[in-house]
């Protein structure tokens, strides 16, 4: 009984010390400490420009590829086979989510091409067409490495004058109707 008594104030004591590991170094959370706030420099800009449009067109990280992208075409073509189409619907729309099997493996870049120009809907069907970029040398494998998927978001104002949304593979192609 005595010993239990013992042990158990000993664990009370212990436990009751550990509460200063919350504060101490030791302690990984406490390793970078709480935030503090400090006063900044303003910054000066000429008056009638905006501060948040940079002043180079090609200032950001990646412009240097986004402007390459520009010059070159899309150079995707039509997925051998559409397998399944869902639209699902989203706030302010719906989601097109389409899975198609291509004729090779490696294919890379896959996506949903409008079957008209601004992307509307022509006598009330919404044309898709699934693409993909192949690479030159591939072989043709089993199916899963070859599934693909993509996916485009239709607005509801879009969606109001369409009856049937259609996409479009090189050998069948995938109908949702209302």
């Amino acid at each position: 009984m005595e010993r239990r008594v013992f042990l158990g104030l000993a664990a009370a004591g212990l436990l009751a010390g550990c509460g200063g590991f919350r504060e101490s170094r030791i302690n990984p959370r406490n390793w970078f400490g709480r935030s503090r706030s400090r006063r900044r420099e303003a910054a000066t800009a000429e008056p009638g420009t905006n501060p948040l449009i940079p002043e180079k067109e090609e200032s950001g990280l990646f412009d240097s590829l986004r402007k390459r992208g520009k010059d070159v075409p899309y150079a995707g073509t039509p997925v051998a086979e559409i397998s399944a189409l869902v639209v699902e619907r989203a706030t302010g729309g719906a989601i097109v989510r389409v899975r198609g099997l291509a004729a090779q493996q490696d294919i890379y870049d896959v996506r949903l091409i409008p079957g008209s120009p601004d992307a509307e809907p022509v006598d009330g069907i919404l044309g898709y067409e699934l693409r993909a970029v192949h690479p030159p040398l591939s072989t043709a494998t089993e199916l899963r490495p070859r599934e693909v998927q993509a996916a485009v978001f239709v607005s509801d104002k879009t969606l109001e004058s369409v009856r049937e949304i259609r996409v479009r593979g090189l050998r069948n192609e995938r109908l949702s109707r209302r």
